[in-house]
């Protein structure tokens, strides 16, 4: 029987025949980061450090993943996605072997903050550069499907699967034991990555670094500067940070809220949390379909944008409604998971607003927007919470993604969107009797 068979199905789903072992990779990689997602804080503390002090590790591990984020891009355009795959690989490995065996073990909490701060340049190397890779490499008419796959088996690594494995590999192996288990996974991932992968275009440069006025140092800074010769790069940008940061927000105080309000318990929100993301990971490679047929902007602004500005309404609100009732705070905050996938299309529509050259660039401020939301969603909380309460905040928070859906539907038109050519073409053949063509 030949082992093919399944392969036309993929492509019709979205995913490129000559990546489908980068997505196995990107998965793997990804389960072996998550499976410290959330126990490292505790093991920190248990291990010496203060809670403040082990929360300012993360903090400055989330700084190097921002920077890694935005040199996803700009590295690919000057080496390819897998060359920069390959250097995430390898610099997650070496620094947590640092991190792991020297760090660790010496007891020395600055190299704490050394070796795990740098490890977070690491993954976003490896998954946001192969996200790219996806876009250069998919028939436009099925970007949005692949970019929905690409987010399935991410997060179904950082933090689901992840997270799973550490809760049973900890009262099996210890925490510390456990730390290199994900390492194994990790290794697993970036070797497959690393030569699995056998598509072309995503060994070779995305731009001639020989050619006059072309050097590593001016495509570094027009990783900047596409942000002033695309403007509409900038107001993408912003629809990205808007989709995630209210959910890092919630983070901070939904675990208080629905215990001492609603009457949840902490590990039944613990529950909550973990069903919701399980289910908006079933829901990326859905509105990924959908996008492919309806519009990457149409799915953005309506399902992303609308969805979610009613999804953290009905999340704050209806559990008040039935306190204690845990069916109706499941619903509430499973409807929230949804639609937080119907911004996957951003990923295809992004950096179509940009020539080929400046692909990469345009996916490294795509990706310095995600990471920037992890950030700006606990800012927001903790300055607005003081003066207008948790209600205020939540108002502040779906008054972005209303925001962020006006700005989709007003600026972020692109032709190659599949939708946006589908409902062109009858009206361009009935009325001029032409070829079908892109619309504005």
């Amino acid at each position: 029987m030949s082992t093919s068979t399944p392969l036309p199905w993929m492509e019709r789903m979205g995913i490129p025949r000559p990546l489908m072992w980068g997505y196995v990779a990107v998965l793997i990689f990804m389960i072996g980061d998550g499976v410290e997602s959330n126990y490292l804080e505790p093991y920190l503390t248990d291990w010496g450090f203060s809670s403040h002090s082990a929360g300012l590790v993360i903090s400055v591990y989330g700084a190097f993943v921002a920077l890694g984020s935005w040199l996803s891009g700009s590295l690919s355009n000057l080496w390819g996605p897998r060359r920069v795959m390959r250097l995430g690989a390898v610099l997650w490995l070496a620094f947590e072997i640092l991190f792991l065996g020297v760090a660790l073990p010496s007891g020395n909490q600055t190299l704490v903050y050394v070796f795990y701060g740098l490890r977070g340049i690491a993954y976003p190397l490896f998954a946001y550069a192969f996200l790219l890779w996806v876009q250069l490499t998919t028939r436009k008419e099925l970007r949005g499907s692949a970019a929905g796959w690409f987010w399935f088996a991410y997060s179904a690594g950082l933090p689901t699967i992840g997270s799973a494995i550490a809760a049973v590999s900890i009262p099996l192996m210890g925490s510390y034991a456990t730390f290199w288990l994900s390492f194994a996974l990790v290794a697993v991932g970036a070797l497959i990555g690393s030569f699995a992968v056998r598509e072309a275009r995503g060994a070779q440069p995305m731009v001639d670094t020989s050619a006059p006025g072309r050097s590593a140092r001016t495509e570094l800074l027009r990783g900047v500067s596409v942000l002033r010769r695309y403007p509409r790069i900038g107001v993408a940008a912003l629809v990205r940070m808007i989709n995630t940061t209210p959910y890092f927000g919630f983070f901070v105080f939904l675990p208080s809220f629905f215990h001492d309000e609603i009457g949840i318990s902490t590990s039944k929100y613990l529950a909550l949390v973990t069903f919701m993301g399980v289910i908006g990971i079933l829901a990326d490679p859905v509105f990924g379909r959908l996008s492919d047929r309806f519009g990457w902007r149409h799915i953005i602004a309506w399902a992303g944008g609308i969805g979610c500005a009613l999804g953290v309404l009905v999340l704050y609100w209806l559990p008040q409604l039935a306190p204690g009732n845990y069916v109706v705070a499941l619903g509430a905050t499973v409807l929230y998971g949804i639609m937080l996938a119907g911004y996957i299309p951003l990923s295809a529509l992004l950096p179509s607003l940009v020539p080929e050259e400046d692909k990469g660039n345009a996916m490294g401020i795509y990706s310095l927007a995600a990471g920037l939301s992890t950030f700006v969603g606990p800012l927001t909380y903790a300055v607005m919470d003081p003066l207008v309460g948790h209600t205020g905040v939540v108002l502040i928070y779906a008054a972005m993604y209303a925001a962020g859906a006006v700005l989709t539907w007003k600026y972020l038109r692109v032709d190659e969107d599949p939708g946006e050519q589908r409902r062109a073409t009858p009206h361009t053949t009935a009325v001029t009797g032409t070829a079908p063509h892109s619309v504005a």
